[in-house]
């Protein structure tokens, strides 16, 4: 398969990327290229291989919670900037 001019102003437009005409060129042969990796790929035997995401396995390297005291409120506050009731006071974002 191979990109066309045409095709490469398109993916352009969709990515809205205002490119020159010899970087559209430039695009469409970067484009092609992958292609061609991708092909040159699809060659390959894969019969009875196991479909993967990552190429190493993976497991759930999370920690059970456990519950263990927090810093004091004061303490917490106590470097802070600007606090009100307890509380940090932080610039409103949201009207």
């Amino acid at each position: 398969m191979k990109i066309s001019l045409e095709e490469t102003k398109h993916i352009a437009l969709l990515s809205r990327l205002s490119l020159s005409a010899d970087e559209l060129e430039l695009l469409g042969r970067q484009l092609n290229n992958i292609l061609g990796y991708i092909d040159k790929l699809n060659e390959l035997d894969t019969t009875g291989v196991a479909p993967t995401s990552h190429v190493v396995p993976l497991e759930n390297v999370f920690r059970n919670d456990v519950v263990r005291p927090s810093l004091e409120r004061e303490m917490t506050l106590m470097n802070a900037p600007d606090r009100t009731d307890g509380f940090f006071r932080v610039p409103k974002i949201i009207e």
